[in-house]
């Protein structure tokens, strides 16, 4: 038996009952919850992800709108969410649809306008949710009044907000090569010919989105306007686009080919060599953007709003100690949350990987919240990815179960909570985003983890009226997977989400407790313990196998009584840590006796 630290406990304290394998509650209304102060409201924060072209369509048109989701926001009171987070909803020629933005300071007239949007703050607001806005500031538009400028002439006022270079052996007649090797992230060189300036454009990503220079002191000036513009609308924060890509090497030096085993080049999915991309992102420079970004929203006086105005971070870094470095320091904060993308994108049920990022993000990201997630819509959803096709259910009861048992903030996709599956298109001509337009059928781009949120058994999934063709087709599995079924199940994953994040509210150790790792050498079991002064612990444990597993969790300073709080549905309770049963991808939580 291991020997923990601290004092183990006392009787439990929750009026939570089991009923058919869902948390049900036999004391008061479970949205009744405790909430945090409104300073820390996002240090146990439940955030749902909503890529609003897909989420609901109010008006008939096929895409999803502000107003859309304004009529949704009740279930997602009854999910238990604290917040959601906006993909960009700005006028924008919807090339990268939304994040190549034309204007900063409005709403596109295909999901509203800014009085829809006004009016959405509002009743999130009267709903205790709180509204985060996508803020890309890497790149714009080329359609932006600003790009619009600075390639119309070298010598315009716009010309340094973005990044231009000669080619290499130009001459007056002959444009040169690119200045370097660099590639963009929609395929092959990231630098783009301007017959108009004769000089190259950078472009970490499409050729329609120019990278900004954030060597000008004028782009910083600008972007804290437009934070200032969004937060005087009651927004409750922002989460970063690309922040890690914002600076470059002053010196423009080719970045390394990553090569196999055999030295051979390593060949990416658009056909180009892969780089390292150590010239061109997660550069320092980045640290101090964000902490200028971060004082200017916590500026604001919390007495006119409800709370820290948060700054959440996409943040695909390498390892614990860059991740680290992203929260700043006491005298410079940066983000709240950066994101834990080496949890999220493990990509394999492996046991000793998530154990050891969890210890990380235990012990070496000095004693910052997590923040944690699987999915996005940028990478195959987390069933597509995890799921063997027989146990998905109860897999992705599991990943639930860390993302919202582990000490931490939680990022929910939409449509993660009833099991949307990846839905590719299975033609070309079908293709919607410019990754799969340029790489089919090798890569067939992001539309499939985009498809419309699957509401009822109706027509177009409850997403659009009958009749109306939606901008995505929604997945075949619409019939039977739906919010409508799923809340008429109590075994249901949507009962299962709820139930979690009921707990993850309300039980003391789980909103507010350390993780301590459990049965370290079991390499089939994911276990670890939550622990806040002076309140019962809770044990979590998740089996990662298709076969049943038992695990004996005693440790030094418990009774080893343990009270279930949530379990696979028809699996045993149990009585005592020494023997818990876990069915196979089962699950358990207990609260200490």
């Amino acid at each position: 038996m291991a020997r923990l630290p601290g004092a183990l406990l006392s009787a439990a304290i929750l009026g939570f009952t089991l009923a058919g394998g869902a948390l049900s509650q036999t004391a008061k209304d479970p949205l009744a919850v405790p909430k945090q102060s409104n300073a820390d409201w996002w240090k146990n924060a439940v955030i749902y992800q909503i890529y609003p072209r897909s989420f609901q369509d109010s008006n008939g048109d096929g895409i999803g709108d502000l107003n859309g989701i304004t009529q949704r926001l009740d279930y997602l009171q009854q999910l238990g969410v604290d917040a959601i987070w906006l993909s960009p909803v700005y006028p924008s020629p919807q090339v990268d649809f939304g994040y190549d933005i034309s204007d900063y300071e409005n709403i596109d007239s295909r999901f509203g306008t800014l009085a829809d949007f006004d009016h959405l703050i509002a009743e999130a607001n009267k709903r205790h949710i709180r509204v985060i806005m996508d803020m890309v500031m890497n790149h714009s538009s080329d359609e932006h009044k600003w790009f619009i400028e600075s390639r119309s002439s070298r010598t315009n006022p716009y010309r340094d907000w973005y990044v231009w270079h000669d080619g290499k052996g130009e001459t007056a007649t002959d444009k040169g090569d690119p200045p370097n090797n660099w590639e963009s992230g929609f395929g092959h060189s990231a630098w783009t010919w301007d017959e108009t300036t004769r000089q190259y454009y950078y472009h970490k990503f499409h050729v329609k989105q120019p990278d900004l220079n954030w060597n000008n002191p004028q782009v910083h000036e600008a972007f804290k306007q437009i934070l200032r513009f969004w937060l005087d609308r009651g927004v409750a924060g922002f989460r970063f686009d690309a922040i890690t890509a914002l600076y470059e090497d002053p010196e423009l030096r080719d970045e390394n080919v990553i090569k196999d085993k055999n030295g051979n080049p390593v060949i990416n999915w658009c056909g180009d060599v892969q780089l390292d991309g150590s010239k061109t992102d997660n550069l320092p420079g980045e640290h101090a953007v964000v902490a200028e970004m971060r004082a200017t929203m916590d500026s604001y006086n919390p007495e006119t709003y409800p709370g820290t105005r948060l700054a959440l971070g996409e943040t695909y870094v390498f390892s614990a100690p860059d991740l680290a470095r992203l929260y700043g320091t006491s005298d410079k904060p940066e983000f709240h949350l950066p994101m834990d993308t080496q949890l999220a994108f493990i990509n394999k049920l492996d046991v000793a990987a998530f154990r050891e990022k969890m210890i990380e993000a235990e012990t070496q990201i000095g004693g910052n919240v997590p923040m944690l997630l699987f999915d996005n819509h940028d990478n195959d959803r987390m069933v597509t990815r995890y799921g063997d096709g027989v146990h998905d259910l109860d897999i992705q009861r599991g990943l639930a179960a860390i993302l919202l048992a582990a000490r931490g903030a939680s990022l929910v996709y939409y449509g993660d909570e009833i099991g949307m599956q990846t839905t590719p298109p299975v033609r070309k001509e079908d293709v919607k985003d410019p990754i799969g337009l340029l790489a089919w059928p090798k890569a067939k781009g992001r539309d499939g983890e985009r498809t419309p949120m699957q509401w009822d058994a109706t027509a177009n999934a409850g997403f659009t009226v009958d009749g109306v063709t939606p901008w995505l087709p929604a997945s075949a599995t619409y019939l039977s997977m739906n919010v409508a079924a799923a809340s008429s199940d109590p075994n249901s994953l949507l009962a299962w989400y709820r139930a979690l994040i009921r707990l993850k509210k309300t039980n003391v150790s789980l909103a507010q407790g350390e993780n301590t790792m459990l049965d370290i050498g079991n390499e089939k079991v994911l276990s670890w313990l939550r622990t806040a002064p002076g309140t019962p612990g809770v044990v979590i444990s998740v089996n990662f196998t298709a076969e049943p597993q038992s695990v004996d969790l005693s440790f030094s300073g418990a009774s080893g009584k343990v009270k279930t709080l949530l379990k696979t549905p028809g699996a045993r309770n149990p009585l005592t840590l020494r023997s818990i049963e876990l069915e196979p991808f089962g699950v358990f939580i207990g609260e200490l006796q």
